[in-house]
């Protein structure tokens, strides 16, 4: 049995919706296999409910196919033989039948393929909405994983159902926060991650080994199962020239993240990269990062670009590059490349993202006694600094930097820490410093000893289960 795991907070938000005693108009999208059926069953668990999931089939076939589910849910079967009705009709086939003593809450998933198949549809829809259910004690939720088509055909100004919706949902990826709760007793929960992000479905699919090498090889380098080619597809389904799209973030994946630098390697200008980059930053697929003291972010000229999606960060490095040696069935070999740098390449600069977000958590918690308004990571032309946390008020400053080693961190990582500080132009006459090391296998005696000695220094050994603090 699949377990549901976290979207508490959207769950609360669609009961609070459905709580209210008018009408809700609720748009819910992500990119596929995030959890938005999930999420849609478990809400409408013990609720008056009409559930739709559109197809890319015909128009008729897929009024057919509403009309039967109508019929089913109201018991009436002489419903099914009424042939020819137009959306409306059925609609009134639902409203004309139904009390709505009881709130009822009406799904459409996948809702653009409707307007695919028929781009008046969410004219249609506009006018079904405004005249006949509007008004009644209901609950509409229109959901659909192709983002770049939602957004088009219900939240942009120029859609006709613009300024209908009452509420909606992007969903994104589960945070590592929530990982453990679908690897109950597994140690590797960083490396696991690091492989399939926070997708459910992956998530599911790697739940059947216990090795995550095992997993890779059976789930991903297996040219049967579907993750092998999963982002071709994800991407098939979003953009029109596939090839460039690919060409750059297999770019960005070499470790190219200067605009400049991406330009160079695929050979254009860099003003033709803009429109490809900034979809596949709606896409969530990519994100732009600029050094967290930056005063204009958007301005900037230090912005590099990073995979945001580790599952499509995995493949372009570890898979897309041997898909010949796969293709001619020689897995071992790849396998041997990924196990070679999977964590040196990998698995530490997804520790790093973890570890930043482990910060705002000890924050709310009280572990850390100063608040901070922002976190990231830090860089100039030669120095890097895994975490820096700022307070513009209160003049804080938290340095980091992160370890996903097999042996303890000692003291040159802090005293190193110490003098990459000092290039940081933020506040230098003012600002209190902090500093934190994160540490998958602890520390020396001797750090630990130096850590006591400074208050301001704090060690934390977090492998991803298991946290433990020094000098707290």
């Amino acid at each position: 049995m699949k377990k549901f795991v976290n979207r508490e907070r959207e769950l609360q938000f669609l009961n609070k919706e459905y709580d209210k005693d008018e009408s809700s108009f609720i748009v819910i999208y992500g990119r596929r296999r995030v959890g938005k059926t999930a999420l849609i069953k478990e809400f409408i668990k013990n609720k008056r409910a009409v559930y739709f999931l559109a197809t890319e089939e015909l128009e008729d076939e897929n009024k057919n196919s509403l009309r039967d589910i109508i019929a089913d849910f109201l018991n009436n079967e002489f419903i099914k033989k009424l042939s020819g009705l137009k959306w409306d009709e059925i609609f009134d086939l639902l409203i004309n039948n139904y009390d709505f003593s009881e709130k009822l809450v009406v799904v459409i998933d996948e809702f653009q393929y409707l307007g695919k198949i028929n781009p008046a549809f969410p004219s249609i829809f506009k006018k079904i909405w405004d005249e006949k259910l509007k008004e009644k004690n209901i609950m509409v939720i229109v959901c659909g994983s192709l983002i770049n088509m939602m957004e088009s055909q219900t939240l942009n100004y120029s859609s006709p159902l613009y300024g209908r919706r009452t509420g909606q949902i992007r969903l994104r990826q589960i945070q590592f926060k929530y990982y453990g709760d679908f690897f109950e007793g597994n140690s590797n929960l960083i490396e696991l991650y690091s492989v399939t992000g926070g997708v459910p479905k992956y998530i599911e699919i790697f739940k059947e080994e216990d090795d995550v090498f095992k997993s890779i090889e059976n789930s991903i380098l297996n040219r049967e199962s579907f993750l092998y080619e999963e982002p071709i597809f994800l991407l098939e389904r979003e953009v029109q020239d596939i090839g460039t799209y690919f060409s750059i973030i297999k770019t960005i994946a070499a470790g190219n993240h200067k605009l400049g630098n991406i330009a160079t390697a695929l050979g254009v200008q860099q003003a033709k990269l803009t429109k490809y980059l900034s979809t596949l930053i709606n896409l969530d697929l990519i994100k732009r990062e600029v050094p967290v003291t930056e005063v204009n972010a958007e301005k900037s000229k230090k912005g590099l670009y990073f995979i945001n999606d580790n599952f499509i960060n995995f493949w372009f490095k570890f898979v897309y590059p041997f898909r010949n040696y796969i293709e001619l069935d020689e897995v071992d070999y790849v396998l041997q490349k990924i196990k070679k740098s999977f964590v040196v390449n990998h698995v530490s600069y997804v520790y790093e993202d973890i570890c930043r977000d482990k910060i705002w958590d000890m924050i709310i918690s009280g572990e850390i006694e100063f608040e901070l308004q922002r976190i990231g990571r830090w860089w100039n032309s030669s120095e890097e600094i895994d975490i820096v946390g700022i307070n513009l008020e209160t003049k804080d400053i938290l340095f980091g930097e992160c370890k996903y080693l097999s042996s303890s961190v000692d003291v040159d990582v802090l005293y190193k820490l110490f003098e990459k500080s000092k290039s940081v132009e933020w506040e230098n006459k003012n600002r209190k410093e902090h500093y934190i090391i994160f540490s998958k296998s602890g520390f020396s005696d001797r750090l630990i000893e130096i850590a006591k000695e400074n208050r301001n220094v704090k060690l934390v050994q977090f492998d991803g289960t298991v946290i433990k603090y020094f000098n707290w």
